[in-house]
């Protein structure tokens, strides 16, 4: 069973903390232009991690991409668990996933209960940690994010732990 979500980042997003002298603002140097890239990615309850970083736009075409992926790295039926993106109910995805050579089923959470997906808890941790420095260009900000989930990806007690969280308890 996988847990799936997708997420964007973008280049002038701010995490942590910054200081300045008492009285004045703190400003933080960037670059005056922005750009980002978005990231697809499942977690499983027994610590396992599958991600892919794009560019472009999330489409039917990136969802399948992954899929075909995400089907070669797992032997037996894979279960994925998603929201109710449009991009999950659309037809090429659909008559992908009607294929049974594929060995793949989509299930869908309630509309508006992303705290009930514990991979939506992977990516507030990739927007904590991943993007402490802020990157001059994309392929920075995408060399960084991969990264930072290879080094999620090989430790799957931590992985685990976003299944212990109260709100996702019950996907443990």
């Amino acid at each position: 069973i996988h847990w799936g979500d997708e997420m964007g980042l973008r280049s002038d997003h701010q995490s942590g903390r910054s200081y300045s002298k008492r009285g004045r603002t703190p400003v933080i140097a960037g670059t005056g232009r922005r750009f980002g890239c978005s990231m697809i990615s499942t977690i499983t309850n027994r610590g396992t991690l599958r991600f892919m970083v794009f560019q472009k736009r999330f489409t039917q075409a990136v969802l399948l991409a992954f899929l075909r992926r995400l089907r070669r790295s797992v032997k037996g039926k894979v279960f994925l668990i998603v929201d109710g993106h449009p991009v999950h109910h659309g037809n090429r995805v659909q008559r992908w996933l009607a294929t049974p050579a594929h060995r793949m089923a989509l299930y869908f959470l309630p509309g508006y209960s992303p705290e009930w997906n514990p991979d939506e808890l992977l990516n507030q941790d990739v927007k904590s940690h991943a993007g402490r420095q802020r990157p001059k260009e994309q392929v920075h900000m995408m060399r960084s994010l991969r990264g930072y989930l290879r080094s999620t990806q090989k430790k799957p007690a931590q992985v685990r732990r976003y299944f212990h969280e109260e709100h996702v308890a019950c996907a443990a």
